[in-house]
C-alpha cells in the first residue's frame, strides 16, 4: 500500500508546475470557494466524529479540539487568501555578486513529498492540503482517528480545488490509518519522503525522530511563564490567564507558572480577583509552601513530580516557587521543551538575562506566551511551530517550505 501512495503522491509532484506558477494562486482561491460548498457535507462528517468521541469518554477538553464550527469554517477560508496574497513573496531573486559570473539568481524550489503527521484538529487538515502544495510540494497528511471522516470530507473539498485549478489530485493524499502501521512503513522510506512534519504530543514527535527523514518537528510545548518581583501584577495575572485559558490544549499554551517567592502572596491575590465572576476554572497545581498563601476562592492541588515538564492539556497549571531568574532559567532548561517561554518583568537585568539564556524558539517578554503565533507576529500564515534547530525554527511560514537553488549566467566566463 505504501508503494501505490508514494508512486501516486511522487508522480504528482513531478508533474506540477514551478513554484509561482498562476495554478497555485488558483489553487488558493478556488479552494476558499469548495470549503464553503463542501461545508454541510464536511460539518455533518465532523458531528459523527464528535459523537463518536463523546461516547468513547475523551476529555472534553479533547472533543472540542476535534469539534469544527461556522468560526472554523471562515477562518480556513480566510487562509486561503492570506496564503494567496504571501505567495508573492516566495519568488525569484537576483543576489548581488562580484565574481566571475555575470548574474546570479536564488530560485525556490519544493522541498518535495512531505509527510504530515498531526493529532486530533481537524483545521490542521486545510492546514497541510494548502501551505505546503501552494509552494509546489506534495502532501501526505496522517490525521488521528478521530476526526477521519471529518478528515475524508475535507479531502474531497481539497481535490475538487486541485482539479479546478489544474493541479494533479495525487499532490493531497489523507491517510486511512487507525493502527499506525501505514505511518511504520512510510517513516522507514527516505528515497521518497523528503520531509516529515509531525505536529502533536512529544511523544508523537519522538515516534516519528526513529526514521532517518528529516523532520521538521512541531508541537511539544511545555511552556513556562516566569513572574519576576519587578513585575506589573495586574500584566502578570493578565498574562497567565491569556496564555491558559482561551486554548488551554494549544500548543503555546502556559503549562508551569515559575513565581518568584517575593510576590507569590501578592500574586494570587491578583489571581483571585481577575477570576472572580468568571465561568472558567483554573487549577494551579502548587507546591506545599504556596500552598498556605493562596486566597480560598481559587482551585488548588498539590503539585507532583510528574507535573514538571507535562502537558496538561486542561485549565491546569503548575505552579513553582523560584528566588530569581538563575534558578526560573535553570528550570526551564531541565524541563522545557524547547517551544515557548516567557517573563514578565520590569527589570532590565532580568529581561536581559532571559532573552540572552532561554532556549526556545521563542521567548516573550511581558506578554502572552500565545503570542507565538505567525499571523500574529506578521510573520505570514504557519503550518507548524517548530522547535528544531536546522532549516527553521518557529512559525514554519511558506518561505520554510521551499529550498533554494542558484542558477547563474556564466555568459561565457571559466574559472580557469
Amino acid at each position: 500500500m505504501a508503494d501505490g501512495l508514494l508512486s501516486r503522491a511522487r508522480a504528482a509532484f513531478d508533474a506540477a508546475p514551478p513554484v509561482g506558477d498562476a495554478a497555485y494562486d488558483r489553487y488558493c482561491r478556488v479552494l476558499g470557494e469548495e470549503l464553503l460548498a463542501h461545508w454541510p457535507r464536511i460539518a455533518a462528517a465532523n458531528a459523527a466524529d464528535v459523537a463518536a468521541a463523546q461516547r468513547l469518554g475523551m476529555p472534553p477538553t479533547l472533543v472540542e479540539r476535534l469539534r469544527l464550527i461556522d468560526a472554523h469554517r471562515d477562518r480556513m477560508v480566510a487562509l486561503t487568501a492570506m496564503t494567496r496574497d504571501e505567495l508573492r513573496q516566495v519568488r525569484e531573486t537576483e543576489v548581488p555578486v562580484s565574481g566571475a559570473a555575470r548574474h546570479v539568481h536564488r530560485v525556490p524550489r519544493p522541498l518535495g513529498v512531505v509527510l504530515m503527521v498531526y493529532e486530533a484538529r481537524p483545521t490542521v487538515t486545510v492546514d497541510g492540503a494548502l501551505l505546503p502544495v501552494a509552494v509546489g510540494n506534495a502532501v501526505l497528511l496522517r490525521g488521528g482517528k478521530e476526526t477521519a471522516a471529518t478528515n475524508a470530507a475535507l479531502e474531497r473539498a481539497v481535490h475538487s480545488a486541485l482539479t479546478r485549478a489544474g493541479l494533479p489530485t495525487g499532490l493531497v493524499t489523507v491517510l486511512d490509518d487507525p493502527q499506525r502501521r501505514l505511518l511504520r512503513a512510510l517513516l522507514k522510506r527516505p528515497d521518497e519522503v523528503d520531509v516529515v512534519i509531525p505536529r502533536g504530543s512529544p511523544a508523537l514527535v519522538e515516534h516519528c525522530r526513529t526514521s532517518a527523514i528529516p523532520l521538521i518537528a512541531g508541537g511539544g510545548g511545555v511552556n513556562h511563564l516566569y513572574i519576576h518581583r519587578s513585575a506589573d501584577l495586574e500584566l502578570a495575572v493578565r498574562a497567565t490567564l491569556d496564555s491558559k485559558l482561551p486554548e488551554p490544549a494549544g500548543c503555546t499554551s502556559m503549562e508551569t507558572l515559575l513565581l518568584d517567592r517575593a510576590v507569590a502572596r501578592d500574586y494570587f491575590e491578583t489571581l483571585a480577583r481577575a477570576l472572580a465572576g468568571r465561568e472558567t476554572e483554573l487549577t494551579l497545581h502548587t507546591a506545599p509552601e504556596l500552598t498556605a498563601l493562596v486566597p480560598a476562592g481559587l482551585k488548588t492541588e498539590p503539585l507532583a513530580a510528574h507535573d514538571l515538564g507535562r502537558e496538561f492539556l486542561d485549565p491546569v497549571v503548575a505552579v513553582v516557587p523560584v528566588d530569581d531568574e538563575n534558578a526560573a532559567l535553570d528550570h526551564v532548561r531541565r524541563h522545557g521543551s524547547g517551544h515557548t517561554e516567557g517573563v514578565i518583568a520590569r527589570d532590565r537585568h532580568v529581561i536581559d538575562a532571559f532573552r540572552r539564556r532561554a532556549d526556545a524558539a521563542m521567548v516573550v517578554v511581558n506578554g502572552s506566551l500565545r503570542l507565538h503565533d505567525g499571523p500574529t507576529l506578521g510573520l505570514g500564515t504557519e503550518i507548524a511551530i517548530a522547535t528544531g534547530r536546522l532549516h527553521v525554527r518557529g512559525p514554519v511560514t511558506l518561505g520554510a517550505l521551499v529550498t533554494h537553488s542558484y542558477v547563474t549566467d556564466g555568459a561565457g566566463a571559466l574559472r580557469g
